[in-house]
């Protein structure tokens, strides 16, 4: 899935948690609208339901579907905090899209290039 990154956070001791970062892959092959429609995806995957946000429960429930179920509460918590703008505890949709967008370095890289 799309929310990875090459953190350094690691859920064994000295043994850093590398996740390939799939964003600029997906940006040249479904062009940015396509990338939109799968970030929308990926935040239907990982909200409550009754809620409309990502709360820290439901992405610690959902987070083995985007390949993130070694991550530790510690390290989920830590993505949620980097992650809520406006301080209310929960990611909604752009914040999720930022917070996507943000972990890919590569694709900041590129964007900064063009």
């Amino acid at each position: 899935m799309i929310l990875q990154n090459n953190s350094s956070m690691g859920a064994d001791k000295g043994s850093p948690v590398q996740f390939e970062d799939f964003l600029p892959s997906m940006v040249r092959k479904l062009g940015s609208e396509g990338l939109i429609q799968e970030l929308c995806k990926g935040f239907q995957l990982l909200m409550d339901p009754r809620a409309g946000k990502i709360t820290f429960q439901s992405l610690k429930r959902n987070a083995a579907s985007l390949g993130l179920g070694d991550l530790q509460d510690d390290e989920l918590s830590e993505m949620m905090r980097e992650g809520d703008l406006d301080g209310d505890g929960v990611l909604d949709q752009m914040e999720f899209c930022i917070l996507t967008v943000g972990l890919s370095p590569e694709l900041m890289e590129e964007e900064a290039h063009i």
